[in-house]
């Protein structure tokens, strides 16, 4: 009985093993070739403003914009910020002064008109076998019954996907990889907007990256980018039932324990220690070599080749003192009477 799948496709996909540079290369949704923004006018049927000759070459958030980028706003106090980053072309829903070499888009509702380019340009594709032919499989990749290999996957050599692990359209795996049972790469991003009270999903364009020699522990999630991408740095190790948001970018040699929960768009930088059930808020940066203890609470940047501890956590000596000093507090108290 075989136990195990080897399937030759196309060679995968080179990847570097500097997480660095992924950041540079892979940080948004890019068109396959430019689009000219007349053509972006009208099939969100916009008024336009500004330079009417532009031409679009990608889609993203304003945090992650870059030139020829596509961006929006629907809020009046935001406008300055978003029309002077480095997006391009911003999707508005009110008239206001264009800067010069900048187009902007005039429509009712910003959200849904991006929205909607976001799914024009990268729709949706439902899955009609377990492993898809547009999959890009090392042929010495190990696909193990069960396991789930989406469109536009990229699985480098000696990687092993183990039974039941869901691979989602777009995600890269580098090589000498083990992802186990039941994990799953790739899971949109938990991204709503509210508007009129309702949540609306944030459609998501944004990729999963796993370097080489990266261990992911059975049942863990890992989110891509809303337009971004999730990155994995080599060399560091998951343990099971963790959960990684969109757009978190972890690097080399990390070892994160069970059941720890990291927030979107927070960095970890090489060899960061998270202990068992560390929560960490969004849009943190814990420097090179921190170690968190378990069950702490991150809720702001910090500096790396420390070891912190508690909720909020802070310098493990610094807590340590702390929690002293409240023991002695009920002892203190009698005196005082």
């Amino acid at each position: 009985m075989q136990i195990c799948l080897k399937i030759h496709l196309l060679p995968a996909a080179k990847l570097s093993n500097n997480y660095g540079n992924f950041d540079k290369f892979f940080n948004n949704m890019k068109f396959k070739t430019p689009i000219p923004v007349s053509e972006i006018s009208r099939m969100i049927e916009a008024e336009m403003l500004g330079n009417t000759q532009q031409m679009a070459t990608g889609i993203n958030e304003i945090h992650k914009v870059t030139p020829g980028d596509i961006a929006f706003v629907d809020v009046v106090k935001y406008f300055k910020k978003t029309i002077n980053s480095a997006a391009t072309i911003i999707i508005l829903n009110e008239k206001t002064e264009c800067p010069p070499g900048k187009t902007l888009l005039l429509v009712d509702e910003p959200f849904t008109a991006y929205n909607y380019l976001v799914r024009q340009f990268m729709p949706f594709e439902a899955m009609v076998n377990s492993v898809s032919h547009l999959a890009d499989i090392h042929p010495d990749a190990i696909i193990e019954p069960g396991a789930i290999i989406g469109q536009h996957v990229s699985i480098g050599v000696g990687t092993i996907i183990q039974a039941n692990a869901v691979i989602c359209s777009h995600s890269i795996v580098g090589k000498n990889c083990i992802i186990q049972p039941g994990a799953v790469i790739g899971s949109d991003a938990f991204y709503f907007k509210k508007n009129k009270q309702i949540y609306h999903k944030w459609n998501s364009c944004g990729r999963v990256i796993i370097e080489d020699d990266v261990y992911i522990g059975a049942n863990c999630t890992i989110n891509r980018g809303v337009s971004g991408d999730t990155i994995i740095g080599a060399g560091s190790k998951i343990d099971c039932l963790v959960h990684i948001g969109h757009g978190v970018v972890i690097g080399k040699n990390c070892l994160i324990a069970a059941q720890t929960g990291i927030s979107g768009k927070t960095t970890l930088e090489d060899n960061v220690v998270l202990y068992g059930q560390v929560g960490i808020a969004q849009n943190i940066n814990i420097g090179a070599g921190a170690v968190i203890s378990a069950k702490s609470g991150i809720s702001k940047d910090l500096d790396g080749g420390k070891t912190y501890f508690g909720v909020p956590a802070s310098e493990m000596s610094e807590k340590l003192r702390e929690l002293a000093a409240v023991r002695q507090l009920p002892e203190l108290l009698k005196k005082m009477k």
